[in-house]
């Protein structure tokens, strides 16, 4: 797909879902006032047509002018191709607009994701995220859609009274009356079916959340015997959103009748009193049939109108559901004034627990908290919901550099990453910087490769689940060394593979990573054993630094965390 232009929306227009859609209007305004002119055309072609009928039947019918009912034949015909054609113009406009907005609205909030990183997970739930691309975007992109038919319909309905106007004044009023009556009962409807909708779709989101765990947890849950209590639960969720639904579908279905009703019975007024003043010589027969044509007509800028109104309701609810995400903000902003980035091989140091990582270096982190190793590397790579000035690069804090700088030099891969949906070698190679192979014998996933019937062109399924938890985990882990970044902060990269070819990553993962800083939090005895230093934390700080041959004769708490001891020796 074409990357479309996008400029960076307002704060208000984040927060605001009128101001939001109006925004997005004014991106593509081009297609916009393009459509709208032909629905312009298109619906006055319409319009018009039942004058030259009228006429037809009065000055070539009636006064048996054959020459005057070949002019307006040929009128007639001409006003039907240039209907085709904008017709044909506007519906292309038309889905120009709805994928155009649909597809804006997408790369607006992936570049949302992409900006807030971490952050997005700890604020709003997948299943939100999840809903905004299945729902969202169709409504918003409606909107768009349905405003060059509603643009046709006003300027046809004025055509249309004035018209009418100039050939009964009583009956012109009652067009210029009567419609915007209409459109005022409908109008206590507008609200309720807002209310309704938003409300329905809050529940939409949460059920898309609910399915989204439970795919993702499926494995566990039938190790353990939980899919019958999940079920019943996404059971229940799915059941109050069809209340939902069904509440917003009555509000709807009366809409819909009144759309059809009110607009008929209108028809009807309008060609009752014109078969009236028919019947009393006030107007021609032509014009009579004229009339009949106008009430038939105006039912389709009516129904647009409420078509609009509908829509617009819809697509203010979906607004506030993106403008919701998109008005999150980072953990974590740009300094006003960033620092100067300090050199290559700078020393990483954290000042709350005392670490300082040598460059160069493959360093192990062992913590009897599993949750502070975790909350350690979380704070290295600037991902930690909490940030502060603790986490230093070469005596510069983190909060002090530009995120895209730390980003580049140091990459956290935590045990929650996984893999998108694509060919195997573009979700690999992320950098595009072709180093994969290298990356990919480290994390020894030979025998994924071999298995696989297209090897690197192979398509990956939505989040991997086709691989197994170990497979995931080496591919994950080959993904990050294919990065090659300054910095490499890896948590537990082997917890879920076997020992032997956990004992090949060890083997193989300081070789790669030779001349470069390595980050290892794990409690593995084989990755332990292959690194080159091993830094050990009790209760949050530095307890011990050192080889792991050193630590595990000395420390006999190191030992009781490594070993799994239920006891630690006096």
């Amino acid at each position: 797909m074409r990357r479309l232009p996008l400029d960076d929306p307002g704060t208000a227009d984040v927060r605001s879902p009128g101001r939001f859609l109006w925004w997005m209007a004014k991106g593509q305004w081009h297609t916009l006032v393009l459509g709208m002119c032909f629905g312009i055309v298109w619906m006055s072609s319409q319009a018009v047509m039942p004058a030259v009928i009228g006429r037809a039947i009065d000055r070539g019918v009636a006064a048996k002018d054959g020459h005057a009912l070949l002019e307006y034949a040929g009128l007639m015909l001409l006003i039907g191709i240039v209907q085709a054609v904008s017709g044909i113009m506007r519906h292309r406009m038309a889905v120009t607009n709805w994928l155009t907005s649909a597809y804006r609205t997408v790369q607006l909030v992936a570049r949302q994701t992409v900006h807030l990183g971490g952050t997005l997970p700890r604020k709003v739930s997948t299943g939100e995220v999840v809903a905004i691309g299945t729902n969202d975007l169709s409504s918003i992109g409606q909107v768009m859609d349905v405003s060059a038919r509603f643009s046709g319909a006003v300027v046809s309905f004025v055509l249309v009274a004035v018209i009418l106007l100039g050939t009964s004044v009583p009956l012109g009023l009652l067009v210029l009356i009567g419609v915007p009556v209409l459109m005022l009962l409908i109008a206590p409807l507008l609200r309720p079916l807002q209310a309704r909708s938003a409300h329905q779709r809050h529940l939409m989101g949460e059920l898309s959340n609910t399915a989204t765990d439970i795919v993702g947890g499926l494995r566990v849950l039938r190790g353990i015997g939980g899919e019958q209590v999940f079920h019943d639960r996404y059971r229940r969720e799915s059941q109050t959103t069809r209340r939902a639904g069904v509440e917003v579908a009555r509000v709807q279905s009366v809409l819909d009748a009144l759309q059809v009703f009110l607009p008929g019975l209108f028809v009807v007024v309008v060609v009752w009193l014109g078969a009236r003043y028919a019947v009393q010589g006030r107007i021609t027969p032509g014009e009579l049939v004229a009339f009949y044509g106008y009430a038939a007509f105006l039912m389709m800028p009516l129904r647009t109108a409420t078509e609009y109104a509908n829509k617009l309701i819809r697509g203010r609810v979906a607004a506030r559901r993106v403008c919701r995400v998109l008005a999150l903000t980072p953990d974590h902003l740009d300094p006003a004034e960033p620092s100067p980035a300090p050199p290559l091989g700078a020393v990483l140091a954290d000042a709350r627990t005392g670490l300082v990582v040598r460059p160069g270096l493959l360093t192990a982190v062992v913590s009897d908290l599993p949750d502070e190793a975790a909350a350690l590397a979380d704070r290295l790579g600037l991902c930690a919901a909490e940030v502060d000035d603790d986490v230093t690069l070469g005596d510069v804090p983190l909060t002090s550099l530009a995120r895209d700088d730390v980003r580049r030099r140091i990459v956290v891969s935590d045990t929650g990453a996984t893999l998108f949906s694509g060919r195997l070698r573009d979700r690999l190679d992320v950098s595009g910087s072709g180093a994969v192979d290298a990356a990919l014998t480290t994390a020894a996933t030979e025998d994924i490769l071999e298995a696989l019937p297209d090897g690197f062109d192979s398509i990956v399924a939505e989040r991997g689940r086709t691989f197994s938890g170990g497979q995931r985990q080496r591919l994950v882990l080959a993904r990050a060394l294919a990065v090659d970044p300054e910095v490499l902060v890896l948590v537990e990269p082997t917890s879920a593979v076997d020992a032997h070819t956990e004992a090949r990553i060890a083997s193989r993962l300081r070789a790669h990573r030779a001349g470069r800083t390595t980050v290892v939090v794990s409690s593995s005895p084989l990755v332990l054993d292959a690194v080159d230093e091993v830094v050990f934390l009790s209760g949050g700080q530095v307890a011990a630094v050192g080889t792991y041959a050193d630590l595990l004769a000395t420390r006999p708490d190191f030992r009781a965390v490594v070993t799994r001891e239920t006891e630690v020796p006096a």
